[in-house]
């Protein structure tokens, strides 16, 4: 069997020497802490519920952790090997190490100071957050008999000497170090206690008031419980971020085997950041730098909370007051009206449908559908991340046990899925579904599904292509995309895919599709050229793109070459942007915002003039799985998808890119210098989340549409600035 030819990771990696060049772009890291800050700032904006704004707040401190035991402990490693390979903006490993330190200081830092905020506002609503010195006196009581019941009973302290040599403390293990003295003998003794992974961070004390206290609270203050005979001296918490990613090796024989092992390691990565509570006194301090690789790892001490990721648990708490109004997603009309043959209604024409707007029940109904339709023959599904709780496994191996074909692609490289795709590839082969795990050294991260269903004698191929995982969870918070079709064309390009993921059969000349690691950067660059073609031609020429992330320096490039032929540029990058906009003389006609709301923008997509300014119909408009890196584009199998049927291109087009342009009120624009300011509203501000949460989508309403309940239709002006008219669509039915 002929594999394919391994990519030369030195040439294609993110940070390559032969992409340098100073002054031209941001540096990748900085760029995404820049990200991260504003996702924090939601956690200040006063239009958000509280708990909403705490929510933000923790998911930053998630955010944080995983950029440490991800992208610094490579960084760290690199400069661990002498390893000088500079970023694209001309910055060694230990420069932007030596950048990164300060800007995630300066970033923790002001989560403190967004925390002690939020705790007042939460202590002002009736939700207090005690800690070891500020626990009242009626909750103390009920606190001392539920940490003697539940909790002392699963504390292992373990004392620190020669016998007993330093506990090893898991990636994101906490725990509390403790300096004592015997009062027997005025002996000194130094005890850590772990902090149990079994149990929540917080501590809700009995009784109806929203009261909270911390574990490593409730350790500090119930200590003399722990240690009869002995006088507290000191006692700090402190917690350990440890690298977390999974090198490869090229010569793993065995890929299951091999991930099963690497988890494992993983667990006992070694130390990158290491968080001590301030004051934990030098002595202390000297111990944990000593016995968990101090030298090399990223210190950092804080006055508040350790782990602000764990702030999630208190969002848990019942206050829909101090919520988002509750939403219920759309399930589409166009799919009622067929009686909720979902094979019927794909059969009379494309649908998109937007999540979470309108719900991912209807992914899990075409499949569910095709399990039970006799007329299905086969299934082949791509699984990236699919959750813990999946109905879309539920479905193959319901599929399977009714005897049809059923392919599953299980992504095993999705970090941190790794381990939950590993039982749901179990669970799919004991069903008996056909897995396969894809290349060696690229990600299948195409979301793709294919049906293939017996009708008149013959077989017709029905298809959906995702933006986004197949995971019921995160299509309820992230916007993404699904397309159905039935159309032929694309059923033969997508069958070529799933040979070449399963078989390593490199796809004949595709119809519809573009795919990479095969061309896909090269067809994007065309569509570029095609657009300077035009302005260079006196035709108006502009291109309009929605993505994750944007890091690709040859895309940069050919934007830059763009820009400067005249070509007008929008672009709606959620997170990572390396590309300068606004420089004059290099992308004066480019401008970068970035959306960071209640819902995670998530969608990809990407939008061609061809000769008029956009929008207009006969705009080429395209959808996919891929952002602009080097990753999506050389070591990934994504695709990017045509979008012709008019009713999809008018949604996808004139509804969901004009309204993320027009959007003031969750809108950051890109500054020239890589700063980040917040739209102002103006006197008429735009939601584009609200919009779509109260006006159904144009593909999925059917026949509804002409009714006098049209969905407004959004135009768009120079500089965003626009407002929703009501006008009917072209091209309901």
């Amino acid at each position: 069997m002929t594999r394919p030819v391994r990519p030369n990771f030195d040439a294609i990696d993110d940070e390559a020497d032969a992409h340098v060049a100073p002054g031209r772009y941001f540096n990748r890291e900085l760029s995404w802490l820049a990200f991260n800050r504003r996702v924090m700032e939601e956690a200040c904006n006063a239009a958000h519920p509280l708990l909403e704004r705490l929510r933000f707040l923790s998911i930053s401190g998630s955010n944080l952790d995983e950029f440490f035991m991800v992208r610094v402990a490579g960084l760290k490693g690199q400069q661990m090997q002498d390893v000088e390979r500079r970023s694209i903006d001309g910055l060694t490993p230990g420069q932007q190490l030596a950048a990164i330190v300060a800007d995630a200081g300066d970033l923790a830092d002001a989560q403190q100071a967004v925390w002690q905020d939020i705790r007042r506002d939460l202590a002002a609503a009736g939700i207090l957050v005690f800690d070891e010195t500020t626990i009242e006196d009626d909750a103390a009581q009920g606190l001392e008999r539920h940490f003697r019941e539940q909790i002392f009973p699963i504390l292992t302290p373990q004392a620190l000497d020669p016998a007993h040599p330093f506990p090893f403390i898991p990636n994101k293990g906490s725990s509390v170090i403790f300096d004592l003295v015997r009062l027997a003998d005025g002996q000194a003794v130094r005890e850590l206690v772990l902090l149990p992974p079994t149990l929540q961070r917080f501590v809700r004390v009995p009784g109806e008031r929203a009261r909270y206290v911390t574990l490593e609270a409730m350790l500090k203050r119930f200590a003399p419980l722990m240690f009869p005979g002995y006088a507290i001296k000191a006692a700090a918490a402190f917690r350990v971020l440890r690298d977390s990613d999974i090198e490869l090796e090229e010569e793993a024989e065995d890929l299951v085997l091999y991930f099963r092992s690497a988890i494992k390691r993983r667990r006992r990565g070694r130390v990158i950041r290491l968080e001590m509570e301030t004051g934990i006194g030098a002595e202390l301090e000297a111990v944990l730098k000593e016995e968990l690789g101090g030298s090399d790892a990223i210190l950092t001490e804080t006055g508040g909370f350790l782990g602000v990721g764990d702030l999630s648990q208190l969002v848990d708490e019942d206050r829909p007051d101090l919520k988002f109004p509750p939403f219920s997603p759309r399930f589409p009309e166009r799919i009622r009206e067929y009686g909720g043959d979902c094979f019927a209604a794909i059969r009379a024409k494309d649908i998109v449908v937007h999540h979470p707007y309108e719900s991912f029940d209807v992914v899990l109904a075409f499949l569910k559908q095709a399990a039970a339709d006799p007329d299905v023959v086969a299934i082949k599904q791509t699984l990236y991340r699919a959750g813990k709780q999946s109905a879309v496994i539920n479905a193959l191996v319901a599929a399977a046990e009714a005897g049809k074909s059923v392919t599953a692609v299980v992504e095993l490289k999705a970090r941190f899925d790794e381990e939950q795709n590993l039982l749901w590839a179990s669970a799919l082969e004991r069903a008996g579904v056909q897995v396969v795990y894809g290349f060696i050294d690229w990600k299948t991260h195409a979301k793709i599904s294919m049906v293939v269903r017996r009708e008149a004698g013959e077989f017709r191929t029905y298809c959906h292509f995702g933006t986004g995982n197949y995971h019921p969870i995160t299509a309820r918070i992230y916007t993404d995309l699904s397309f159905f079709t039935a159309d032929p064309k694309l059923g033969r390009d997508a069958a070529q895919i799933f040979n070449y993921i399963t078989g390593y059969v490199e796809p004949a000349a595709l119809e519809r599709l573009s795919i990479s690691p095969r061309y896909l950067r090269e067809r994007l660059c065309e569509l570029v050229d095609a657009e300077i073609a035009h302005a260079r031609g006196g035709k108006p020429a502009s291109i309009w793109a929605k993505m994750n992330s944007l890091v690709d320096p040859a895309i940069i490039e050919k934007l830059y070459e763009a820009s400067n032929a005249g070509v007008e540029i929008d672009l709606v990058i959620r997170g990572i942007c390396c590309l300068k906009p606004g420089v004059a003389g290099m992308s004066d006609h480019i401008r970068v915002k970035s959306v960071v709301g209640r819902f995670l923008e998530h969608s990809r997509i990407w939008a061609f003039g061809n000769g008029k300014a956009l929008p207009n119909d006969g705009a080429k408009l395209y959808i996919s799985s891929a952002d602009w890196m080097p990753r999506n584009f050389d070591r990934r199998v994504e695709y990017m998808l045509p979008i012709l049927n008019p009713t999809v291109h008018d949604q996808v087009l004139d509804q969901v890119m004009v309204a993320n342009l027009l959007d003031t009120e969750q809108s950051w624009d890109l500054q020239p210098d890589g700063s980040y300011e917040r739209d102002e509203p103006g006197t008429r501000p735009f939601n584009l989340h609200r919009y779509f949460m109260t006006n159904p989508s144009l593909s999925g309403r059917g026949a509804a549409l002409t009714t006098r309940d049209a969905v407004p239709k959004l135009s768009l002006r120079r500089r965003r600035v626009a407002a929703p008219a009501p006008s009917n669509d072209r091209d309901g039915a």
